[in-house]
């Protein structure tokens, strides 16, 4: 293709990336009139179908982080008319279940941990009870017997991650923009701008913006000079999902620390409400209405954290470790169908914040290094690289997290 047809954009909006955030962004895009194509090699492979879905602002908060606590606290309170809305225009259900989240602490010491948290979380505005071993055992009746207590977070939620990114392709392909499965080669610059990408077979793709939107992989497509590559790490994850009875299964989100090693078991509903507010969360003393359910469910449980580069080979001990610890916390898991592990990798970042926005070179947008919130900030993500598409300027929340900002420290 000669460079004078080469510069004439083939769409406004090229997104390399078809896990959640990058299709969020392509059908946002699309609402707000845009042309897009989308490019993926394999869609929903990544950390978008090894993540377990959790919603989780409050029990993820960790101290220095409250302007990312901020962002995440925005992006959950979109979740509800978000889920309606992928489920108004696609027919699909995204499992958006509100139904709170437990901490189960492993001892004293781990108790008091909790209690701070509790404490530091009030400050900044945010609904946690703490629980006595009585009110944790009354809010999961299967949980290991002589856990001291624990807390409770109401508002941190989930969501099924694989029913999401299915009704946002699903939304995608709806809104008539090109889906191409296909891996970039390298991003395209013409002088010091980009204006599109080379796929493997060397085709060529031209835009008028490119997203890149490659999670943990966004660094590594060729094109950019070394100082214009994002600034994102992978953070190598694995979950295991299991299928058990459904009087067995923990009826909200349980977590724990069990002995130094955190894990977290995540009940999957299939008969549960399609979307909306879903169940709430029992109270504590009362107990969860169970409704006379039986049958089976799947029950996610996760995850390992290892620095392994890029190599997604499931290992065996993480495998057992997370079935070990979860165990540990609900015994009932010993005796649940192991149905799948899954390995994926996070887009770490230099402060565990991702990366929206602009960058120095004219015509690249980056959205990536979500890190452990890849799923719960999925709509404002998708909302805000629109509206800096669409409009020109990036909505105020998202300031903080422009790519070209300097991090207060690394942190891995």
């Amino acid at each position: 293709m000669e460079p004078t047809e080469r510069r004439r954009p083939a769409a406004d909006v090229l997104v390399i990336g078809a896990g959640v955030i990058g299709l969020a962004i392509a059908w946002r895009c699309r609402q707000r009139g845009l042309s897009v194509t989308v490019v993926d090699p394999a869609p929903g492979s990544g950390a978008s179908r090894t993540a377990a879905g959790m919603l989780a602002p409050v029990t993820e908060l960790h101290y220095g982080e409250q302007s990312l606590l901020a962002l995440n606290l925005a992006s959950a309170a979109r979740y509800p008319s978000f889920a309606a809305e992928l489920q108004e225009v696609t027919g699909r259900s995204i499992g958006y279940r509100r139904s709170g989240t437990v901490v189960a602490a492993w001892d004293a010491a781990d108790l008091a941990a909790l209690r701070d948290l509790a404490g530091f979380a009030a400050t900044l505005g945010q609904p946690v009870q703490t629980l006595t071993g009585r009110e944790l055992r009354a809010l999961v009746p299967g949980i290991a017997p002589g856990l001291p207590g624990g807390l409770l977070a109401p508002e941190d939620h989930q969501v099924d991650n694989r029913r999401l990114h299915g009704a946002l392709l699903a939304a995608v392909a709806g809104s008539g923009a090109a889906l191409i499965d296909a891996p970039v080669a390298r991003i395209d610059l013409a002088g010091d701008r980009v204006n599109g990408v080379t796929l493997a077979d060397g085709t060529a793709l031209a835009a008028g913006t490119v997203v890149l939107a490659a999670g943990a992989h966004s660094g590594r497509i060729a094109g950019l000079p070394e100082g214009a590559r994002p600034r994102v790490h992978p953070v190598k994850g694995q979950t295991v999902r299991l299928r058990m009875a459904v009087e067995t299964m923990p009826p909200l989100i349980l977590r724990g620390t069990v002995k130094g090693a955190p894990v977290y078991l995540v009940p999957r509903d299939p008969d549960g409400p399609a979307s909306g507010d879903g169940a709430a969360p029992a109270r504590p003393g009362v107990g969860p209405a169970r409704g006379g359910r039986s049958g089976t469910a799947e029950l996610v449980i996760g995850a390992s954290s290892e620095e392994a580069g890029f190599d997604c080979t499931p290992r065996a001990g993480a495998v057992y470790e997370l079935l070990r610890d979860a165990q540990s916390l609900l015994p009932a898991v010993s005796e649940a169908e192991l149905v799948e592990v899954s390995t994926g990798l996070r887009p770490g970042s230099p402060d565990n914040a991702p990366l929206i926005g602009r960058t120095g070179i004219d015509g690249l947008v980056v959205a990536t290094g979500h890190y452990r919130n890849g799923v719960l900030l999925t709509p404002i993500t998708g909302d805000g690289v629109a509206a800096l598409l669409a409009d020109g300027d990036l909505p105020p929340a998202l300031d903080a997290f422009q790519p070209e900002r300097r991090a207060p420290q690394e942190v891995r």
